[in-house]
């Protein structure tokens, strides 16, 4: 055993029951002598003490609850007079544990009870365990000790030997419990009782640390938010200052809100759920990230010019000239903008500004191929008009939140681009060009294309509503124009509500006054070069439009005429070339080259590709506008070739539909036509269209794939100078098809001088130019044996059919 305690000699004392305290051998308390039972009990040990001699004795007993404990202390009544605050008090010292037995007789009114002393005993020297155990709990309570400040205490508990002595001095500890000391005070075993004590204390001092830790961070997050909110405070007065320094009025810059608001030409619902996120601003902490999001909500709301609108030009001749000034044709894009603006301006004089809540917008689509001015036609209704301009890219975009915004809930959420684009503009109503509108994607973030349907919708677009703002915005008086390369990648939703308005493409008589006017100005500039030092003859432009680029818009001839104007400004500057200098038609190969589309007409009648039997001319529409194209058809030896019908140039399904048609009609109708067909059977037909590097599909070469076999059969050449377009029917019959205006057009820049068309497209000359009409001799036919008498050429000398 490391230590042994034993009860021995008998003592009969009074009791001083301690209420809710317990007193451990060794402590020396005051104790208060106005309570009935601590006065009683002092006094009755006075009596004994007279009697047998010696000082007075008491027995300090815990009592918890009305309960007493197992256990008491004898203690010494050192001394008996006033406490600090005059109340009579009693100077009691802790002797040694004393195990209580049954209550007994005695003088005075105190309760007497018999017990017996406990004596403890330690080996000595003290075991290494026990030595280990004494000195962790002195380093833990000097720890303890130091962190409170009470240096005089250190030395007093380092010079106790006693391990009883040393566990019962943490009876003056003030972290510990009634309960804790109670278990203390019953612990008769002194190497138990250190044991215990030192659990204790280092219990103690762990959640000492964790509560210091805690309070550490909370003290460093307070140091961090006044030093912030000083700083703020500061910042806020130097910028005050400097602005009484540059004259400004002082709030200027304030983020009172609520006033901003107030003042604000807002609508009124607007202006309310403005004050609504002002209220919640106000109830929210600088801290909060709620915060920020209120306030870019609220500059957005604040930034968009929801009365801001600007005065329409109704100056209807003054518009026109605007649009004949910055654009050669488009006619129809013209016309239709100044019959807007008549519109408007009879409904502004007759006070019919604003019909049932919406106004007169216009959403109008100019769909053509690339480089015919679709975009710069925009600016100039936006001129014309005298509002305001904004461009959206509409290429690319896959996200429905690009249109109607993110939610506010999205961290970096921001209105969608129309919103933005009303803000940029300043007004609200301007001209929005929602440009390239065909290439709008859609995934897994939605349809771009769909968001636009209330946008571009004039009986929805008064409410749109973004999904950022939150609040109705009127779109009603914005004018939407948007543009499109191809007609069919437009969603039908989407272009059922705008007005269509299509551009096909310039004649060369139109691209001429383009380059003249618009082209060679700008180029000139940008080559820096005076107007007077380079000049083109018309002849030069001409065949720059014809032969060297061969396209529906004009971006490949404003190249061309950059090229040669960087060529004569480089050789001006080598010294090779004096300016001024003109270029005529035969400088033209010298500077930038031999050109590139010479026509059928001009080549040698040798090497045409229409110089052998089973090659036609054929039209066709592309998104580049509209083209030539050959149809070449052949047939195998009946000894080597497979019988069959073979297609090649990457066709579609309706294009292959079209060439059996033909066939089948050529098989039946042969003999009629005088059409050598009994050999088809036996022998493989092998139709090709060159570039087989580009799809083809439609049904548009139906009568010229016939005629190619018609041309193959009977040996007959198709003429050079003939072009045709139609669909045809198992019978013969040439039915209508789309795009006239743009394969005519092509066919008048690939020099074509005769054109074949179904009977029943002859209502879709009005739209042809009059001056490409005048220069093509057009024939609408019903019948695929009127196409043959017009394209095929006499059988002057037998030809041999083409194997």
């Amino acid at each position: 055993m490391a230590s042994e305690s034993k009860a021995t000699v008998p003592l009969t004392l009074p009791v001083l029951p301690l209420d809710d305290e317990v007193v451990l051998p060794g402590m020396v308390v005051p104790l208060d002598l106005s309570d009935n039972d601590v006065r009683a009990a002092v006094e009755a040990a006075q009596a004994a003490a007279r009697g047998a001699g010696g000082k007075p004795r008491v027995l300090l007993v815990p009592r918890v609850d009305g309960t007493y404990a197992g256990t008491g202390v004898l203690g010494i009544v050192e001394q008996v007079g006033r406490l600090a605050d005059g109340d009579p008090g009693a100077l009691i010292r802790g002797i040694g544990r004393v195990r209580i037995g049954a209550g007994t007789t005695g003088p005075g009114a105190a309760l007497w009870v018999e017990g017996s002393v406990v004596e403890e005993t330690v080996p000595q020297p003290l075991p290494g365990s026990v030595a280990e155990l004494v000195k962790e709990y002195k380093a833990l309570a000097t720890s303890w000790l130091k962190k409170r400040g009470a240096w005089q205490v250190v030395d007093r508990v380092q010079q106790i030997d006693g391990v009883g002595a040393l566990a019962d001095n943490s009876g003056y500890s003030p972290f510990l419990t009634v309960a804790q000391k109670v278990a203390l005070l019953e612990t008769a075993d002194p190497v138990a009782r250190l044991r215990l004590a030192t659990a204790q204390l280092r219990e103690h001092l762990a959640e000492q640390d964790v509560a210091e830790t805690i309070a550490k961070d909370v003290q460093e997050g307070v140091d961090k938010q006044q030093r912030e909110f000083l700083l703020r405070r500061q910042l806020e007065a130097v910028r005050k200052e400097l602005r009484e320094l540059n004259g400004e009025k002082d709030g200027e810059e304030s983020d009172d809100y609520r006033a901003r608001v107030e003042a604000a030409d807002l609508p009124e619902a607007v202006r309310e759920a403005a004050l609504k996120e002002v209220d919640k601003l106000e109830r929210s902490s600088d801290q909060s990230p709620e915060g920020s999001w209120i306030r870019t909500w609220l500059d957005t709301v604040l930034e968009l010019p929801w009365n801001e609108r600007t005065e329409d030009r109704y100056d209807i001749q003054g518009a026109k000239a605007v649009l004949d000034a910055e654009h050669a044709g488009l006619e129809d894009v013209k016309e239709r903008i100044t019959e807007y603006l008549a519109v408007r301006k009879r409904r502004s004089e007759r006070g019919l500004g604003v019909v049932g809540g919406r106004r007169g917008g216009a959403v109008l689509a100019l769909v053509g191929p690339p480089g015919v001015g679709k975009t710069s036609i925009a600016e100039s209704v936006a001129h014309a008009m005298g509002r305001k301009f904004v461009r959206v890219a509409l290429g690319g975009v896959r996200d429905e939140a690009e249109i109607r915004g993110h939610r506010r809930t999205y961290v970096g959420a921001l209105p969608g681009r129309i919103v933005r684009a009303v803000k940029e503009a300043g007004s609200m109503n301007p001209v929005v060009l929602l440009d390239e509108i065909d290439k709008v994607g859609s995934d897994f973030r939605g349809d771009p294309a769909a968001a636009l349907l209330e946008v571009l919708d004039p009986a929805q677009n008064h409410t749109f509503r973004d999904h950022y703002l939150e609040v109705e915005l009127d779109l009603s008086d914005v004018v939407f124009l948007a543009t499109a390369n191809v007609l069919e990648a437009i969603p039908e939703a989407l272009l059922d509500r705008m007005e269509l308005v299509r551009l096909d493409g310039y004649t060369e008589d139109e691209k001429v006054v383009i380059a003249r006017d618009h082209l060679l100005p700008r180029q000139l500039e940008r080559a820096g070069l005076e107007p007077g030092e380079v000049a083109l003859e018309e002849a030069s432009l001409r065949k720059l439009a014809g032969e060297y680029t061969r396209e529906a818009g004009v971006r490949t001839l404003e190249r061309a005429i950059a090229r040669l104007l960087r060529k004569v400004a480089a050789q001006h500057e080598l010294g090779d070339r004096e300016l001024p200098f003109t270029i005529t038609p035969e400088d033209l190969r010298a500077l930038i080259g031999r050109p590139h589309h010479v026509p059928e007409s001009a080549q040698d009648p040798a090497e045409r590709r229409t110089a052998v039997p089973g090659v036609a001319t054929g039209l066709a529409v592309t998104g580049a506008g509209g083209d030539v194209l050959f149809v070449e058809a052949s047939l195998a030896d009946p000894e080597t070739g497979a019988a069959g019908l073979t297609l090649t140039g990457q066709l579609g399904d309706v294009m292959k539909e079209s060439a059996q048609i033909a066939l089948s009609f050529l098989r039946s109708h042969g003999a009629e036509l005088e059409l050598p067909v009994t050999g088809l059977k036996d022998r493989g037909v092998h139709i090709h269209f060159p570039a087989g590097a580009v799809p083809k599909d439609g049904p548009s070469a139906g009568i010229t794939m016939t005629t190619a076999l018609a041309s193959l059969l009977s040996g007959r050449l198709v003429r050079t100078d003939v072009a045709m377009t139609g669909e045809v029917s198992l019978t013969g019959r040439v039915l209508p098809i789309g795009g006239v205006k743009q394969k005519l057009l092509a066919a008048h820049r690939a020099g074509i001088t005769t054109v074949v068309i179904p009977k029943r497209n002859e209502a879709d000359l009005d739209d042809v130019p009059a001056e490409v009409l005048e220069k093509l001799e057009v024939h609408p036919v019903t019948d695929v044996r009127q196409v043959l008498e017009i394209a095929l050429a006499p059988a002057e000398v037998a030809v041999p059919v083409a194997a």
